[in-house]
Parts: structure tokens; sequence; C-alpha cells
């Protein structure tokens, strides 16, 4: 996923990867990472009561959204700001 992050930068398709393997995803050249949950989940963590693990997803997504919004020079790590839910 990381690769085509970084193909679909250099065509000026702004976009963003969700990930738990973010230094992967730093290493491949993927410019707005966004730190997920665990690799089964990038994008949750279905171990929490659901009002909390909807209320992570929306989190993560509108820290990706977020991160699509800014312009950056390179590999950017971007966290969720309450932090990984466990």
């Amino acid at each position: 996923m990381s690769v085509i992050s970084k193909e679909l930068d250099k065509q000026g398709i702004t976009n963003a990867v969700i990930t738990a393997f973010t230094s992967i995803a730093y290493n491949v050249g993927a410019n707005r990472i966004v730190v997920g949950g665990d690799f089964t989940h990038p994008a949750g963590n279905p171990d929490l009561p659901l009002d909390r693990e909807v209320a992570y997803r929306r989190q993560i997504l509108e820290k990706a959204l977020e991160a699509m919004s800014i312009d950056i020079k390179g590999p950017t790590i971007f966290n969720v700001d309450a932090g990984k839910e466990a």
C-alpha cells in the first residue's frame, strides 16, 4: 500500500496511508502516514466497546483527512491526537 501511495503522489494525487507499520511506509517513501491500530485492524480496534471503537475509527479517519490537507515536503507521520487506543 505504501508503494501505491508513493506512486499516487508522483501523479499529483493527494492521499494518506493508515498503517500500523509506519517505519515501512516511511522507508518506502509514502508522504502522509497515519498511525493506525494494529496490523489486522489499521483503521480501528474491535476489542474496544462499540462506542469507543467508533470514536477511535473517526479519529483515525479525521487525522487522515487532516494529513491530506497539509502541504508537506517528504514522508511525515501523523498520530491520532488521543493516542493509540488499547
